[in-house]
């Protein structure tokens, strides 16, 4: 019986340990700005990343995420958009964000599209990338 105990123990303790480290993983890390930047600048594939988003992390507690649209000819036509996933009870500029209109592709052409942009991708333009 002891041994059975031991057993379950150690299986509850695993199990434990497998929950937490699952939702630290969830959690998006906590960026700067200078990593936001650097996030941005890295290359990225079209082919790989066409019509997905990808979580980037957070800036000022705020989730950022990429999305890459890409309609009519992909993976050619991909592009990247950097931006804020607001919640439901926050505006662009409460989260010291700044509204941007990129045209993104739907079918055989583009549509403008206004995201929240995190500030500091702003003056480089690096948030939108073909």
């Amino acid at each position: 019986m002891r041994s059975l105990v031991s057993v379950v123990s150690v299986f509850v303790t695993v199990a434990g340990m497998a929950i937490g480290a699952a939702a630290c993983a969830g959690t998006p890390a906590q960026m700067d700005a200078a990593a936001l930047q650097a996030w941005a600048g890295r290359p990225w594939d079209k082919a790989a990343l066409m019509n997905s988003t990808v979580e980037a992390g957070r800036y000022r507690g705020v989730p950022v995420v990429a999305e890459f649209p890409c309609a009519d000819v992909c993976p050619q036509y991909t592009v990247r958009i950097i931006h804020y996933r607001l919640p439901p009870d926050a505006s662009c500029a409460s989260v010291g964000g700044v509204e941007k209109e990129v045209l993104v592709p739907v079918a055989i052409a583009v549509m403008p599209k206004t995201f929240c942009i995190p500030e500091p991708l702003v003056a480089s333009g690096s948030y939108y990338a073909k």
